[in-house]
């Protein structure tokens, strides 16, 4: 068992509204291996911080995620509205994570995908539609222009204690 962990830290005050994006995974849930999710918030004066986390019964299945075209799909950086026949800027562009739908991409995937280091954010979008998740509001700032940054961090999970071991 592994534990994946996509650390988003987004503008203070803005955490819930950009966790609500996370609400509707949009494929991770349905990969094999994949054994749960939870996404923690802890607002902070400075920023608020997401940590979307996800279980896997394997690295393998983990990669095989990040490998898939649902999590090209999901991670997408989708052209703004009115550019239907541009393309995306900057090509394809991991949103990490575990960004909306808890879909964490793996920091040498994602900053080779982006040309940006670090690039494993969260998902929450960019532009007024994303790979299925709905067209951002005009009363609402862009959930990317509200992220600061992000860091993915896997581990191996060696024991569990609780109800559920």
């Amino acid at each position: 068992m592994i534990v994946v962990t996509n650390t988003i830290q987004i503008k203070s005050g803005f955490g819930e509204q950009v966790a609500e994006r996370f609400k509707n995974p949009k494929g991770v849930h349905t990969m094999p291996g994949f054994a749960g999710m939870e996404l923690l918030l802890d607002r902070k004066e400075e920023s608020d911080e997401l940590k979307v986390v996800t279980h896997w019964t394997d690295k393998a299945s983990f990669d095989n995620w990040v490998n898939s075209d649902s999590f090209k799909q999901a991670h997408a950086r989708r052209a703004p509205e009115g550019a239907e026949n541009a393309a995306p800027a900057g090509g394809a562009q991991p949103m990490g994570g575990t960004a909306a739908d808890g879909n964490p991409a793996p920091e040498h995937a994602a900053a080779a995908a982006s040309g940006h280091p670090g690039g494993a954010g969260g998902h929450p979008g960019s532009g007024a539609q994303e790979a299925g998740h709905g067209a951002a509001t005009a009363s609402a700032p862009n959930p990317r222009d509200l992220m600061l940054g992000s860091k993915l961090s896997i581990h191996e999970v060696l024991f569990r204690l609780g109800a559920e071991s």
